[in-house]
């Protein structure tokens, strides 16, 4: 569950903003967004953008110099790439511009299950091998310094383009270009790793961008959608320009996997991109098939790109296989240890679980659960793991303040990778979860940000259509959610076989339609009458040449559940399990007294079985004097006297009262003691 955040921007510059000729919710939106200086808003809806100089970057003209040279010198260059879209898209890029200026060019890109990440010892034996003079680094190489010394030291010289953050050392090779280095100067930061790659094509053509988009816009926004870099400044033009350039793409291997993909014909946008392309291409790289996805976007023949395209289409398949069995294997390890979810990080090992997705899961974990994961695979006495994390919690900066027990490690704060003997895992685990203790006494929970709460006759289709100008929308410049408050539910309809649902709700007389993706009808707990709220995204859909407005649930609660209850709660509830003291001042409304419980059994009782979840139950039975610790370990005491009775179901618990002819002392409870001892 998500902690609902709705945005409260000044009504003074909404209104400033509707005087201007723009649009209610548009204002609304660009209000949100920080925007109201109007020439900044301009620029914005329209799109202008100056593209900066590639030569602004550190060390680019060096970078030019040397692979300039070697291609006058016929030096045979090597493009050291990485097995991820981005990586995929930034070597394929850089090696058609290459191969397009004479340059003898190769590329190399390690297996992500054999080599792993960025650059390694063999790897650069290999090149040697095949008579580089040269290596260029895409998506990677910033952290490689001992590897990119040992090439050196082999007389190789090295170009790094890399937009990951540097460590305090930087690699000492010809040339390190990286809009995050610290000595850079002030220019747009957040570039994909084939973003760097484009400005480094650009500097070798003295182009300041706009007529290289016109070849390899469709490559860079397939890169920077898939690695979810912020789509604002340069990205958001250069992907604008890229999602026109997919639908009519001159690359015959993207063109094939747009049609295997069942895009053709379809308006592409970064969802079709983000959600159906860029899984297909990181699908040969996760399985160990990366030369796949290079060879299908370097095609030039449309009968074997159709057959590629396949090929990475059924690695998909497989990958969503994959996903599959591990996340079940991780369902039956969290059900046979329920303690588990009471800790900080939650971290689970399985064996023959597939490195290359178990990221893929490990942010789903997060989604469900709402902490930081990390799983790990373990092969041949070593454990690789990939770590997810929520909103407020760096992950990488727990993981390396554990690095004396890590062969590697790597990442940002919401995603990391690591590897470590078999043996260290239990002193690991310890260490972080204290790490984690330390570096925040109250961890963070996932946040769904809501930009408006709203009526249905609000959102009209005109006014959609002009939210259109806010597009693309991705990364920092999201897909806007809306609240819908107060919405009766007159009907739930199943959708896909049981795997969607469809609502009607009212909301204050007006019935709409809303459809839910992803929620199968044994994981709603909701029923015909009651009152809830929805977060939601809203479009125009096209179905039969007639425009609809549709409304996608994101998520959904009962009206009037109070948020803070829960989450206070939850975090107290877990203190306790994990034998830490209660936060201050947080005793007396999280442990439950007799007045309380009594109020919960009568709950209980008057309201019969109930299916569900606890947090559904809590969502019905808390109040803004409990909190969720509160109802838990009451929940608990009345299980230990046999007055409540909770069964694990296909949908979910059921939760019932044991009817009893004698009264029980619930001061007889193990729990009501242990927790008189703490309140004191």
């Amino acid at each position: 569950m998500k902690r609902w955040k709705l945005a409260s921007p000044s009504q003074e510059n909404i209104s400033f903003l509707c005087e201007e000729g723009i649009s209610p919710l548009t204002a609304h939106l660009l209000a949100v967004r920080g925007m109201t200086d109007l020439e900044e808003v301009r620029h914005f809806l329209e799109n202008e953008v100056e593209l900066f100089d590639p030569f602004l970057l550190k060390d680019m003209d060096k970078a030019v110099e040397r692979i300039q040279r070697a291609v006058e010198e016929g030096e045979k260059i090597c493009i050291y790439g990485d097995y991820d879209c981005d990586g995929i898209t930034a070597t394929a890029l850089l090696y058609i511009h290459l191969q397009n200026i004479g340059a003898d060019v190769f590329f190399y890109i390690p297996d992500r299950d054999q080599e792993g990440y960025g650059m390694n010892l063999k790897a650069i034996d290999a090149i040697v091998d095949q008579g580089a003079h040269l290596i260029v680094t895409v998506d990677n190489g910033i952290s490689a310094v001992e590897e990119i010394a040992y090439a050196v030291g082999l007389g190789i010289d090295v170009v790094v383009t890399d937009h990951h953050q540097p460590r305090e050392t930087l690699p000492v090779c010809t040339a390190v270009v990286n809009p995050h280095r610290k000595d850079q100067q002030a220019i747009f930061r957040d570039l994909a790793g084939v973003g760097v790659a484009f400005k480094l094509v650009c500097a070798l053509e003295q182009d300041d961008g706009k007529e290289m988009l016109e070849y390899y816009a469709d490559l860079v926004t397939l890169g920077t959608v898939a690695d979810v870099v912020p789509l604002l400044g340069e990205n958001r033009y250069i992907v604008q320009q890229g999602l026109k350039s997919l639908q009519y793409t001159q690359n015959v291997g993207l063109a094939a996997l747009i049609s295997a993909s069942g895009l053709a014909q379809k308006e592409l946008d970064v969802r079709s991109v983000g959600f159906v392309l860029a899984p297909r291409i990181n699908a040969a790289g996760r399985l160990g098939q990366v030369e796949k996805a290079l060879e299908l976007l370097l095609c030039e023949d449309e009968e074997t790109a159709a057959i590629l395209a396949e090929e990475l289409c059924d690695y998909n398949q497989k990958r969503q296989a994959l996903e599959a069995a591990i996340l079940k294997d991780v369902a039956v390890f969290i059900g046979k240890n329920p303690s588990l979810l009471h800790q900080r990080i939650l971290l689970i090992a399985g064996k023959g679980w597939h490195s290359g997705v178990i990221g893929i899961v490990s942010a789903r974990v997060v989604e469900k659960f709402g902490k930081p994961c990390i799983l790990f695979c373990e092969e041949n006495g070593q454990l690789r793991g990939s770590g997810r994390s929520v909103e407020g919690f760096d992950l990488i900066n727990c993981i390396s303040q554990c690095h004396n027990l890590l062969d590697q490690y790597g990442g940002h704060p919401a995603a990391a990778g690591l590897t470590l003997q078999t043996d260290c895992y239990e002193e690991f685990s310890m260490q972080i979860q204290q790490t984690a203790a330390q570096m925040a006494d109250y961890m963070p929970s996932p946040v769904l940000r809501i930009d408006k709460s709203v009526v249905v006759q609000e959102v009209t289709m005109p006014e959609l259509k002009a939210l259109q100008q806010l597009e693309p929308f991705g990364s920092s410049n999201e897909l806007p959610v809306f609240l819908y408050e107060r919405c009766r539910i007159e009907g739930i309809y199943m959708m896909g076989a049981g795997k969607h649902l469809r609502l009607k709700l009212n909301q204050d007389g007006h019935s709409f339609y809303a459809v839910y993706f992803g929620m199968p009808p044994e994981n709603f707990y909701y029923q015909v009458g009651e009152v809830v709220d929805i977060a939601a995204n809203c479009g125009i859909n096209i179905y039969q040449n007639k425009e609809q407005l549709t409304v996608k649930i994101k998520d959904i609660q009962l009206s009037g559940f109070f948020q803070e209850g829960y989450f206070a709660g939850r975090e107290q509830y877990d203190r306790f399990y994990r034998s830490e003291p209660f936060l201050e001042n947080s005793v007396s409304c999280s442990i439950p007294d007799r007045t309380s419980l009594g109020r919960l059994y009568r709950k209980l009782r008057d309201g019969g079985p109930f299916y569900g979840d606890y947090i559904s139950l809590f969502m019905r039975f808390g109040t803004k004097e409990e909190n969720y610790c509160c109802f838990r370990l009451g929940m608990e005491i009345l299980m230990e006297r046999g007055l409540i009775q909770v069964k694990r179901e296909k949908k979910g618990f059921s939760f019932s009262v044991i009817e009893v002819k004698q009264k029980v002392d619930l001061e007889q409870s193990p729990l009501m003691q242990k927790l008189h001892l703490i309140k004191g």
